[in-house]
């Protein structure tokens, strides 16, 4: 492997074609591979966040009557195409796109509320009791510019309501994210920042007076806004470089603009926020960067660093089905950052409970006894306890040291005397105090010593309702 790195390196200096210096960014100083830029590995105590996180969201879907949906991980590219929008930085600059063996263009998702769409249409879902309620845990993936975070392949949870048009269910689903955020812990670190950005006909015409508005002052708007003013020139109210929020400031407003009905569902929701003592902050810049949405738009901003450090946000899509191909059907949204909330949680120090120590660590010394050890970490494991076996060839001294570092409470030693006699000494690790127990009383005597309240049991039919 080294000598692989090294002549990549080798080739670099040389000049060869830039596939050289990509194959070099594939290996570390040391020459070992390691990941791409922009993606991480979810390590075992990251993975202790993700379980509890799932284990939350999933307990409060299942109050609230959703139910889970995957979608592939990848669609045709046409679907977030025409779902996104052209005009949208996630289409134009952020999709890992590719083609398959038949030349047909697929992309990995970079979000889910089109896949979830698309499902709905294709498994007639519209035959089912309405409104669908639809909840997703899922990887994304978005070519973006790595940074606090922001990565490429990211997690997402989020939530649809498909196929009811109803400013309840608009505030339902904010309480639904607020009631997750307190069960985390994070709920005090964030405001809900609301908004309604009317119907499609409305917002073209919006759309007009702000493009009049910025002819012009082009020269006064940064590189990705000067790309926007003629794509997608909402875009452009939200930019948080200082010269374009200055611009956006003195921009028309768009409340100016709504529709009669849209301000009306706007004023209702938030009647229900207020009934239910959701507080939120009205900011009519707030737009969000997907074409799909209309009406209702929320996102969840840091109260310190705001926009720069959101955790999720969503709105209503009522046009989205029926623009893939569906009947008109109104829906509405949210999508959370997985990676953003463990950073939120280790920020307040909140740590998440684990059921991965261990119960008991089993020593041995000799064949004879690591034969009989098999037999008995199975049981122990069958009878609760979370069990692991040092099965090498180290001293009893190694593989105690090796139970102290998995701060095993108690462990079992199994020696030629124990197998000749058929007992096992368990030793209590904390108080360096041991006692010899006949073989087949040992897990009794350990599910006594760790309680059975403390015992890692199931069966499949409850691990359905756990």
């Amino acid at each position: 492997m080294e000598e692989f790195a090294r002549k990549a390196r080798s080739r670099q200096k040389l000049g060869n074609p830039p596939t050289a210096g990509r194959l070099e960014e594939s290996f570390s100083k040391s020459g070992s591979f390691q990941t791409p830029k922009g993606v991480h590995d979810i390590l075992p105590a990251d993975h202790e966040y993700h379980t509890f996180i799932k284990k939350v969201i999933r307990h409060r879907c299942r109050q609230a009557g959703f139910r889970r949906i995957s979608t592939p991980i990848f669609e045709f590219t046409e679907l977030f195409k025409r779902s996104i929008g052209d005009g949208s930085d996630i289409v134009s600059k952020e999709m890992y796109t590719f083609e398959d063996k038949k030349g047909r263009s697929l992309t990995l998702k970079p979000e889910s509320t089109a896949g979830v769409a698309r499902s709905y249409i294709q498994n007639n879902m519209q035959a089912l009791p309405q409104p669908v309620l639809l909840y997703y845990f899922e990887p994304h993936f978005r070519y973006d510019r790595p940074q606090k975070g922001r990565y490429r392949q990211f997690w997402q949870f989020g939530f649809e309501i498909i196929g009811e048009n109803d400013p309840a269910l608009d505030a339902q689903l904010i309480q639904l994210v607020r009631k997750i955020h307190e069960d985390l812990g994070i709920d005090g670190l964030f405001s809900l920042q609301l908004n309604t950005i009317g119907t499609p006909e409305a917002r073209k015409n919006y759309m007009s007076v702000l493009e009049d508005y910025y002819a012009g002052k082009e020269r006064s708007l940064c590189e990705n806004c000067k790309e926007r003013l003629h794509k997608n020139v909402l875009r452009l109210l939200d930019c948080k470089e200082e010269d374009c929020r200055i611009l956006s400031e003195l921009a028309p407003a768009m409340r100016d603009y709504l529709d009669q009905e849209s301000i009306e569902f706007h004023e209702e929701l938030k009647e229900y926020l207020d009934e239910i003592g959701i507080s939120y902050v009205e900011n009519p810049k707030l737009v969000r960067g997907l074409d799909y949405y209309t009406k209702t738009v929320f996102e969840f901003w840091d109260k310190e660093e705001g926009a720069q450090n959101a955790v999720g946000g969503g709105g209503r899509y009522d046009g989205l089905i029926e623009l893939l191909g569906g009947h008109a059907t109104p829906a509405v949204g949210y999508a959370g950052g997985i990676e953003r909330l463990i950073a939120n949680m280790k920020r307040e120090k909140i740590r998440v409970p684990s059921k991965d120590e261990l119960h008991v660590f089993v020593a041995q010394l000799g064949k004879e006894a690591k034969k009989k050890c098999l037999k008995l970490i199975d049981d122990l494991r069958e009878a609760g306890l979370k069990t692991m076996g040092a099965l090498g060839k180290g001293s009893v001294n190694i593989q105690l040291r090796l139970a102290d570092k998995f701060n095993a409470p108690y462990t079992v030693l199994i020696g030629l005397t124990e197998v000749r006699e058929g007992t096992a000494i368990i030793r209590d690790m904390k108080k360096g105090i041991q006692e010899h127990v006949k073989m087949e009383k040992v897990p009794e005597r350990l599910v006594k010593l760790i309680g059975e309240k403390n015992l890692d049991k199931y069966s499949p039919g409850e691990l359905l309702y756990s």
